[in-house]
């Protein structure tokens, strides 16, 4: 078995500080202290749901039902992660153009090529072991992280308890995921072992430098650098290693391409046959020219199914991608086309500046 991660050691030790911090404020000012006491939310444990999960994920894992319990009777309803959870406003038109720019811009490149250049052994290392090659390993970093700059600050037994149990209506119900997520983020808790209300993260429940959920980090999260501990916040080995497992775990392979340049069908039925999987590839490269998709080259000669992938640009034309497996492989760690292309361009515009 391999060790703990050490994620949550290093979210306890922040976590300290905060509760210490905390602490002399209530000292100062008891009356306000007092008063945002009452104002907090009722915790979850009280509720007849949250008990009755605790007792199902207790049994399931051969987990102490006090423990549980315990742990979800510190979780507090997190507003903030219902509001960031709902989908922009009806009307609002997606634009690629506009998603490339906010993560393939100075700042970020050049904080790539010092990440780059600081752990390259490891990029070579996990490109030739996993087949993932270094410019994608680095762009997802990149845009999910910024190279660690941003982590999140959520706690995250809070996010995950509130779209476990309070996941906001206006939009697909998601909570069975994330009564999944709050399981496994008991189990990796039991596992360090470590008190559940320190750990912090994205507004999702997401943790680390490659912002893996807990799930992931229980299945694919490797000692990469061999120092007997798992850690997403301070070891780049260890985040560059997890995340090429994660890749391979879902459907990369070795040395295919991620897409290929494609002029989309003018017929708007045909346009609308090859739209109709999104980004699953579903079409042979022979049945994408019968619908009237004009490869280019190398993608005429792919061996392999492929889905054709609109981006829309706003109120200007939509830009068009042939998606390969491993395009379809990128969009299994952020389940968006925009997303993969924003990796894909983030990690070339890292390789050429280096």
């Amino acid at each position: 078995m391999r060790a703990a991660p050490l994620i949550l050691s290093v979210a306890l030790a922040a976590a300290a500080g905060s509760d210490a911090l905390a602490a002399r404020k209530a000292r100062a000012h008891p009356a306000k202290a007092a008063a945002s006491e009452a104002a907090a939310p009722s915790p979850y444990a009280q509720r007849d749901d949250v008990r009755s999960f605790a007792a199902v994920v207790a049994q399931q894992h051969e987990l102490p039902l006090a423990w549980v319990s315990a742990q979800l009777a510190q979780a507090r309803l997190q507003p903030a992660a219902q509001r960031l959870m709902m989908p922009p406003p009806a009307g609002t038109a997606k634009n690629w153009a506009a998603y490339r720019d906010r993560f393939v811009e100075p700042q970020r490149i050049a904080a790539g090529v010092r990440f780059w250049n600081q752990h390259a052994a490891w990029l070579e290392r996990a490109q030739a072991e996993f087949g993932v090659p270094a410019a994608v390993i680095a762009g997802i970093i990149g845009v999910e992280t910024f190279y660690g700059r941003h982590t999140g600050n959520f706690r995250v037994l809070d996010v995950l308890a509130t779209l476990a149990f309070d996941f906001p209506a206006g939009r697909r119900d998601r909570s069975a995921f994330f009564r999944d997520e709050l399981a496994a983020f008991l189990l990796l808790c039991r596992h360090e072992p470590a008190d559940c209300s320190a750990p912090r993260g994205s507004y999702a429940g997401a943790m680390g430098l490659p912002q893996f959920m807990p799930s992931s980090i229980n299945r694919y999260a490797l000692d990469y650098d061999g120092d007997g501990r798992v850690d997403l916040n301070g070891s780049a080995a260890d985040v560059i290693g997890s995340v090429a497992n994660f890749l391979a775990a879902h459907g990369w392979q070795r040395g295919m391409p991620i897409t290929y340049g494609v002029a989309a069908p003018s017929d708007a039925s045909e346009r609308a046959t090859l739209l109709v999987p999104d980004i699953v590839p579903s079409f042979s490269a022979e049945q994408m020219a019968a619908h009237g998709a004009e490869l280019d080259a190398a993608g005429r000669m792919h061996d392999g199914p492929l889905a054709l992938v609109e981006l829309q640009n706003g109120a200007a034309a939509p830009s068009f991608v042939a998606g390969t497996q491993n395009f379809y492989a990128l969009t299994r760690y952020n389940w968006s086309s925009y997303y993969a292309m924003a990796v894909i361009t983030l990690g070339e515009a890292v390789q050429q500046q280096r």
